[in-house]
């Protein structure tokens, strides 16, 4: 018997809620968007919602601007695979802005696969804040 395909949904995406990664509980969204400003601790990315897929794994890529090691070489980008947890799952895929703040500007491409196949992705341009005008 053929496996049944997956639904797959972004729930939401943009700035999120400060997230605790040893917590269940995955962050609230602020603000639906994909221009962040450059606010130090700001939490941003994408949720998706994965039905059908258990135990079927998932990967994930966080492809930043040039973000420096401590000898300024650049870093690769972040990845990483988990397994759907359950039938209906949600999975968040973010990060946060840090110092210092030059090497996180620009676009950061966000992508997930499942079975090779890209079934969400955002890019976010992190932009300097703007004051008050």
């Amino acid at each position: 018997m053929a496996k049944r395909k997956p639904e797959i949904r972004i729930r939401s995406f943009g700035i999120y809620s400060n997230w605790d990664s040893q917590s269940k509980i995955l962050p609230k969204i602020e603000q639906f968007t994909t221009e962040v400003p450059a606010d130090l601790g700001i939490e941003f990315g994408f949720i998706v919602n994965i039905k059908g897929a258990k135990n079927r794994e998932l990967d994930y890529c966080i492809d930043h601007p040039g973000i420096l090691d401590s000898e300024g070489i650049r870093r690769a980008p972040f990845d990483g695979s988990v397994f759907v947890k359950t039938n209906d799952w949600d999975f968040y895929l973010g990060d946060t802005v840090w110092e210092p703040v030059s090497d996180k500007l620009g676009p950061w491409r966000m992508t997930m696969e499942l079975d090779g196949v890209v079934i969400g992705e955002k890019v976010f341009n992190v932009v300097l804040s703007r004051g008050p005008d």
